[in-house]
């Protein structure tokens, strides 16, 4: 059975799974839903159309569903999803989505370090790390087992990929590709995340070759079109190779530069 104080404000159209923790002077508004064993604390807020995924844990001043801090919002019906196993701690903020892909969300296995802030329609994936203050903009996109450090900095409609590690206090403003590390002032490119890649179990062969297209990135002396190109030519079409390629291809904002 759920543990739900009497303290707590819960709307009666709340939907709430089994095995629930809500704590005292919670707050959770109409049209949510909480997913079996998720622990909501005391003072976290859950706003209209949120949706908590099983056993999350929100912490105290946590603000999941806010309304997005976009003056084109115009009161539409929209979500924030939190997917199952993720925790938001302190003061965090997820503002649900807009008119623009009407939901923001965030993916599993995720942590939200304190009074980080997610803003409308950002996508996160699953396993990704989110450092204290760190700030994403409006239509962020971060791939899985990304981490940014602290205080990060994320200019609306940036990218960054799967497997990427960003220095404390960066800003950024280029998408980051897959496998990266990047940091700097202003933001650059500096390696690949090896360590990363080692614990998330990529085998030498593999983080070889992600070295390998890298070097033909951002040492070649070419232009990011012509690197895409040989590598297409020159290497084993890998998943990583192939994810590399289309990332860059995809790119709106362009990627990250090399170090100068």
């Amino acid at each position: 059975m759920s543990n739900i104080s009497n303290l707590a404000y819960i709307h009666p159209d709340a939907k709430i799974g089994a095995n629930v923790i809500i704590e005292p002077f919670a707050y959770v508004e109409s049209n949510v839903e909480i997913g079996d064993g998720a622990h909501i604390m005391s003072n976290a807020n859950i706003r209209f159309g949120s949706r908590i995924g099983k056993n999350c844990r929100i912490f105290p001043g946590a603000v999941i569903g806010g309304i997005p801090q976009d003056l084109k919002f115009k009161g539409e019906e929209t979500l924030a999803v939190i997917g199952d196993n993720t925790t938001v701690r302190e003061c965090c903020t997820v503002n649900r989505g807009t008119a623009a892909k009407g939901q923001t969300v965030v993916g599993s296995n995720c942590l939200l370090m304190a009074y980080s802030h997610i803003a409308h329609d950002c996508i996160l994936k699953d396993y990704i790390i989110i450092g204290n203050a760190t700030q994403l903009a409006g239509e962020v996109e971060v791939f899985e087992h990304a981490i940014l450090s602290g205080g990060t900095l994320v200019h609306q409609f940036t990218r960054v990929g799967r497997n990427v590690m960003i220095q404390g206090g960066t800003r950024l403003g280029k998408d980051i590709p897959p496998y990266t590390i990047a940091g700097r002032e202003p933001v650059s490119y500096a390696g690949i995340n090896s360590v990363g890649l080692r614990r998330s179990g990529f085998s030498n062969d593999t983080i070889n070759q992600i070295q390998e297209i890298y070097r033909v990135i951002y040492n070649s002396g070419m232009n990011f079109s012509d690197a895409v190109k040989k590598i297409e030519e020159d290497f084993q079409k890998t998943p990583e190779m192939i994810n590399i390629v289309n990332f860059i291809k995809e790119s709106p904002r362009g990627i990250v530069r090399g170090y100068v």
